[in-house]
């Protein structure tokens, strides 16, 4: 799925999700990959939003896919937000890492730079799995130094009216929040490509 900005635009940001990001249950241009490119346009960056996001992705699937799409899009920019379904599934954390990492190697072997976004597994997944699995994206970020968003749907996630009547995706109310989530760490990265394509 692509939403342009413009012919003239100053790289390509990849949305590389599961349902989360996908827009699951909403009307089309609700997600919020797509506010994130009217947000784009009105803080003055041309960046192009390509949402390669897909529902029930797993990390496993996203490692398999992503090679293609970083040769097609020739992203700028990785928003990495996969892991929800490997959790759901009760996957080892160790497998999940493993896929995070080789995507991480993908994307920044292809010059873009990645900004991961975690996921938590509700309570009833036990205290051990739950902390290993959150534990998985802030370890990656610290060794691969990569800035982190520590999970999609903070400030929300204990607000049933926020969420469709699975009790797992997000309404469209939320979308906005989820896009202020992302955005408090991605406006950093554009704004520093921004200035070092000043200096050239």
């Amino acid at each position: 799925m692509f939403f342009c900005a413009g012919a003239a635009h100053a790289g390509t940001i990849l949305v590389w999700g599961d349902s989360l990001s996908a827009g699951y249950g909403l009307e089309k241009g609700q997600d919020w990959p797509t506010l994130l490119q009217t947000r784009l346009g009105d803080k003055g960056f041309r960046h192009v939003v390509i949402n390669a996001s897909v529902s029930g992705e797993t990390s496993s699937g996203g490692r398999s896919r992503l090679p293609t799409a970083l040769e097609q899009h020739a992203p700028d920019i990785v928003i990495l937000e996969l892991g929800a379904n490997d959790g759901l599934r009760g996957l080892p954390p160790q497998l999940l890492a493993d896929n995070l990492k080789a995507m991480i190697a993908a994307a920044t072997g292809s010059g873009a730079r990645v900004l991961l976004v975690g996921m938590q597994m509700p309570p009833n997944y036990g205290p051990a799995y739950t902390r290993r699995f959150s534990a998985v994206y802030r370890e990656l970020a610290e060794s691969e130094d990569l800035p982190l968003v520590p999970f999609l749907m903070d400030g929300f996630a204990d607000r049933p009216e926020l969420f469709l009547a699975d009790g797992i995706h997000p309404t469209a109310e939320a979308q906005a929040l989820i896009l202020d989530t992302v955005w408090a760490k991605l406006q950093p990265m554009l704004t520093q490509a921004d200035a070092r394509a000043q200096r050239r």
